[in-house]
């Protein structure tokens, strides 16, 4: 079987590393790339033995599947060009700024016949990957997703930006509709929000609360699952897991068993990029689906208007009285 011949279309800091494994897979051959900043991306083409080219199109023109890392702000023009040249695309996370954009991507791609992946990459954690079978029917749900504030990724606030991630996560849980969404966040070092706290209410009854923050002295990924009898404990910064299981011996008090689980050295990104490879070859629906994007970003934007609902609801409220 002939490798699949790829591009990347943006080699910043995530980026870089789509082409380092493209490069490196046996299924993928990586034709060459593209970024704004031409001196990066001469440097990082010669680093990988392949070629910059001058504009995205002339790239597109060439492969057949494209890896869409620019920033977020560029994901729907980018993807577009791709989609409407009939180019298999992964598409970093978000899938775009708007709902109305990724629904166009949607609907584009299912009209050409081509794959469209949204690069939700915890979804490849090993850890994650181990664990989610036993993850049934949770009743709460509670994440934490922080780290020290970085000038990437600020063209987007929080929200877009870390906790996309988890909402992607929960709705892979869960397949009862939101019916409610309170949230909270405040912008600290950028002009964007940079630490939110959303609590999410489902129509079954479970309630997730995620707290994302990108000011944080350190870094945490954690994510806990309480069902029936039990729960899950993710950490996917370490790859590590708890699963505690209610036993009950005859005449004795109820307790939990605690299993511990690790998680492969395997790096998520390649997973992902494989699995991505794999849609295109086989013509198969991609893990993380063009739709299943488009669900994480419509919920973002939910949480995002519940914080703009908080603070008009904080500047309604009368000002404290001054001591005097």
């Amino acid at each position: 079987m002939q490798p699949l011949n790829v591009g990347v279309l943006g080699v910043g800091h995530l980026g870089q590393h789509h082409a380092r494994l493209y490069a490196s897979l046996p299924d993928t051959r990586l034709v060459g790339i593209y970024d704004t900043d031409r001196q990066r991306a001469a440097l990082i083409a010669d680093r990988h033995g392949t070629r910059s080219f001058d504009d995205p199109e002339s790239l597109i023109a060439t492969v057949e599947a494209v890896s869409v890392a620019a920033p977020t702000t560029t994901h729907h023009r980018l993807a577009k060009l791709c989609l409407e040249q009939g180019r298999h695309v992964l598409v970093e996370k978000p899938i775009a700024v708007t709902v109305a954009e990724a629904q166009e991507l949607v609907d584009l791609a299912r009209a050409r016949g081509c794959v469209l992946q949204v690069g939700h990459s915890e979804r490849f954690n090993p850890v994650f990957l181990a664990v989610q079978s036993r993850i049934r029917r949770p009743g709460f749900i509670e994440a934490h997703r922080l780290g020290p504030f970085s000038e990437r990724g600020t063209d987007v606030d929080v929200v877009l930006d870390l906790m996309i991630h988890d909402l992607d996560l929960v709705l892979s849980f869960i397949a009862s509709p939101i019916e409610e969404i309170r949230a909270a966040g405040v912008a600290v070092l950028s002009p964007h929000v940079d630490i939110a706290n959303a609590r999410l209410e489902f129509a079954d009854g479970c309630v997730a609360n995620l707290t994302a923050s990108r000011v944080s002295p350190t870094r945490l990924r954690r994510c806990r699952v309480f069902q029936r009898e039990g729960y899950v404990s993710i950490d996917f910064q370490t790859r590590q897991a708890v699963i505690a299981s209610r036993t009950q011996p005859q005449g004795g008090r109820p307790a939990l068993e605690l299993e511990q689980v690790r998680g492969s050295d395997e790096e998520p990104l390649r997973l992902q990029l494989q699995a991505f490879a794999r849609a295109v070859v086989k013509q198969e629906p991609p893990v993380v689906s063009g739709e299943a994007g488009t669900a994480a970003l419509a919920v973002a934007h939910r949480v995002r208007d519940a914080i703009a609902a908080y603070w008009r609801r904080l500047e309604a409220a009368p000002a404290p009285p001054s001591d005097r």
